[in-house]
């Protein structure tokens, strides 16, 4: 570590070469610049660094290193498992590098490392263009993008990465980098499901598609009708096409005008059914579900950007998140999937989901580190709660939800549904067979492991 002089020396230098702003602790707005999404975490870097363009970026990687502190990359989201802050070090904060930068023409998207699924939509939708993105509009583009990028339009236009342009990047030496299929192909590829391990994407170039109608069914069901709501949902997408998406899940029933008022706050079953196209094809698709005796619906064209925000959680909650990809959704595993939801922490945020793959998932090309896209099926189950008191039986319920669906899980995994689960599971997340290459790669780009707050790739 520097000493005390160079290293305040070195303070005061940021904060004059800095465009955007400079935190330590003690300053005013230290405590909101250092808040995350997830109320568990509580860190306190010794510095944040709040970029507003490239340029930033590398004067605030360069001060890192030559004071031997550990970095942190923070973008525009969640970083549910509290890796974009870290105790006593530097912060990159990219959130206020949010610039996005539509080309109808060439139908692509530049999006700048701190953008929001928010920002991105809104900017795509007057051209009646989209890309896979997140399920929330709260969820930040760039470490989405890097670790596989799953959502609604998924299996109609495959994961994020299969449609990955470009990346801009700054490395570990301050340095900026291009990765494309044509430079720098091998980084390229590492960022398909590498994370932010081989560097701080300041911009990602995205493939968009047209996307003139998308509609919603959205349907609420008492739980014990779960069952055969959770089979129907299942056969309707398995015969479905592939513009067909969605989930099924348990929730709480929230305070919504078209929830009646006695099943607020009660255990109830849902099923989101999105399409990508329009309402009447929906609604042929959607027949089965709507025929089951249901207490709520909402079903009609939508925009996807306003699909985004259905589902949006406010940060300062405890989360705790994970995931498990199945090799099928048989009776006896929804049978198990319902019956968990009798123990669910209610009334909470907490949500059982259930999410399809298939599609365009399944036929994108299988050479990049994203292993999971074979599954057909995930369990996702999400603890959102208030109470600290909560904490034991919440995070408890997740990790039973996953104990639940071990007969029928493939192994593998995609990394932005988890927290720290530990050096196996980020093998999971990239497969085995992918990990030796990523390490040598991480030694090219990072051999020190500067970016190690993340799920890690250690250099080999």
């Amino acid at each position: 570590m520097a000493s005390p002089s160079k290293a305040g020396a070195a303070l005061t230098a940021l904060r004059e070469d800095l465009v955007g702003d400079v935190f330590a602790p003690g300053d005013p707005g230290y405590d909101e610049a250092r808040a995350v999404f997830n109320a568990m975490v509580d860190r306190r870097p010794a510095v944040i660094a709040q970029c507003v363009d490239e340029d930033d970026v590398v004067r605030a990687v360069r001060f890192g290193r030559d004071l031997d502190l550990k970095i942190a990359v923070r973008g525009g989201g969640h970083s549910v498992a509290g890796m974009a802050v870290n105790d006593n070090g530097l912060v990159v904060d990219l959130r206020h590098m949010r610039a996005v930068t539509v080309d109808p023409a060439a139908e692509a998207v530049r999006i700048a490392g701190g953008a929001t699924m928010g920002d991105l939509d809104r900017a795509t939708e007057p051209y009646g263009l989209a890309t896979t993105g997140g399920r929330t509009s709260t969820t930040g583009v760039g470490g989405f993008v890097l670790g596989g990028g799953t959502g609604w339009l998924d299996r109609w236009c495959g994961l994020a990465v299969d449609n990955l342009l470009g990346v801009e990047l700054v490395t570990a030496d301050g340095e900026r980098v291009h990765a494309n299929a044509d430079e720098n192909p091998d980084l390229f590829w590492a960022l398909h499901g590498g994370g932010g391990n081989f560097g701080v994407a300041t911009a990602l170039t995205l493939k968009l598609y047209e996307l003139p109608e998308f509609s919603v069914a959205l349907l609420l069901y008492l739980p014990e009708a779960g069952p055969e709501t959770t089979r129907t949902y299942r056969d309707v997408i398995t015969a479905g096409p592939d513009e067909a998406g969605g989930a099924v899940l348990y929730l709480t029933g929230p305070p919504e005008p078209f929830v009646p008022p006695h099943l607020v706050g009660t255990l109830l079953c849902g099923v989101l059914l999105t399409y990508a196209g329009a309402e009447g094809d929906l609604r042929k698709l959607a027949e089965p579900l709507l025929a089951l005796p249901h207490e709520a619906e909402i079903v009609g064209a939508m925009p996807y950007a306003d699909v985004q925000c259905m589902i949006d959680f406010p940060p300062g909650m405890r989360n705790y998140w994970s995931a498990e990809y199945l090799t099928g959704t048989p009776d006896d595993f929804l049978d198990v999937f319902c019956a968990r939801a009798g123990s669910m922490p209610v009334p909470t945020g907490t949500q059982h989901v259930l999410f399809p793959q298939g599609g365009a998932i399944a036929a994108g090309p299988h050479a990049y580190p994203v292993p999971f896209r074979d599954a057909p099926w995930v369990v996702h189950p999400f603890g959102i709660w208030e109470d600290p008191a909560d904490d034991e039986r919440c995070v408890r319920w997740v990790r039973d939800v996953r104990a639940d669906a071990r007969p029928w899980r493939t192994g593998d995994v995609y990394l932005n549904f988890i927290g720290d689960e530990g050096a196996e599971r980020v093998v999971a997340g990239v497969g085995a067979g992918n990990t030796r290459r990523l390490g040598e790669l991480k030694r090219r780009y990072d051999p020190d492991n500067v970016f190690r707050f993340n799920h890690n790739i250690k250099p080999t």
